[in-house]
């Protein structure tokens, strides 16, 4: 009996001892089969497009006017009654001269909006039942998207940054440089200190003028920033509200810094992440959009089910990603 009462009594104790349930973490999400439900079939997808695209009905591009006539030439269509202009759902999106069907690039919405980790061009490929250099183009579109959506954060109130490299050294190199890419990692914090807010931004390199370029477009004035010693970070005073600089020192115990705490948690998330999912990319030529990927994600993960819509109205308000622009290397940083 004394037995009994004692295990019953720890094992009291241990489940008042448990961490509290992290909603955001424990949401459900958008189900498969929600999704099959809401977007199963091509008219469920046109629907949604045209809903995304013209939330208050159709509006010519070229010229402004409401009215229009329905025709078809394979794909619904829009002609302009004021100027005779035709348009579909798709012409002037990301998705303009597909050759997919939508049921298909709303799977690639699925995939890449729930998965916490995101999703190789590999396992798309095989999800979506098409080629890998479509599931390829297909991913890098979207994640073009992304990024464009994540240049216009701008970061406010307390925040914490960081330098940080994509990429391995180059042989025979140490430290800072070899074949490693630099980018800004920076988080908004809010008054209990949770994270809100993050960014991930390509820079030329960690220097001073580097860095004041990237905070004159990346965080807003009245703001503080907390940073580490390194040298870059000096002048961002001149550039905020308030600047502390606090230094850390090196490895592991700085990364324990309790001021960084954020910063490199999800600088560690970021890692784990493209180690896992990813066999290898050019990050030199790509980097940028993998980084943005993780931190569209991660900005909206308080509402998983409206993540999907929210890529798609991203999606139909992005301009049309060819080939050719996919390929071409990250605009000057």
């Amino acid at each position: 009996m004394e037995a009994v009462y004692v295990y019953s009594f720890c094992l009291s104790h241990v489940r008042s001892q448990r961490m509290p349930m992290n909603r955001i973490q424990f949401q459900s999400g958008l189900s498969l089969a929600e999704f099959l439900r809401d977007y199963g079939s091509e008219e469920q997808c046109e629907a949604a497009v045209v809903k995304a695209r013209w939330p208050r009905g159709f509006v010519c591009d070229r010229c402004g006017d409401q009215r229009y006539s329905p025709t078809h030439n394979g794909r619904r269509l829009w002609q302009c009654k004021g100027c005779g202009y035709q348009s579909s759902s798709i012409v002037g999106s990301v998705m303009e001269h597909t050759k997919l069907p939508l049921t298909t690039w709303f799977l690639a919405f699925y995939f890449l909006s729930q998965s916490k980790s995101g999703i190789s061009a590999l396992a798309l490929k095989r999800h979506l039942g098409v080629s890998y250099p479509t599931a390829w183009l297909l991913r890098h579109k979207l994640m073009q998207v992304m990024f464009e959506r994540e240049q216009a954060s701008v970061l406010s109130g307390r925040i914490e940054i960081d330098d940080a490299f994509l990429g391995g050294e180059q042989a025979g190199r140490q430290g800072r440089g070899g074949n490693k890419v630099p980018f800004v990692a920076a988080v908004e914090t809010d008054l209990r200190g949770r994270p809100q807010i993050v960014r991930f931004d390509r820079v030329d390199n960690h220097g001073l003028h580097a860095i004041q370029r990237w905070a004159a477009q990346a965080i807003a004035p009245q703001s503080l920033v907390l940073s580490d010693g390194w040298p870059g970070f000096q002048q961002l005073g001149d550039l905020v509200q308030c600047h502390e600089r606090h230094i850390t020192g090196h490895g592991p115990k700085a990364a324990k810094h309790p001021e960084f705490h954020w910063v490199n948690t999800l600088l560690s998330n970021l890692k784990t992440s493209l180690a896992g999912t990813f066999h290898a990319f050019e990050f030199k030529k790509y980097g940028h959009r993998y980084l943005a990927e993780f931190a569209w994600r991660f900005n909206r993960r308080s509402n998983l089910k409206a993540v999907l819509p929210r890529l798609l109205h991203a999606a139909v308000a992005s301009p049309p990603q060819p080939l050719r622009k996919i390929r071409l290397t990250e605009p000057d940083c």
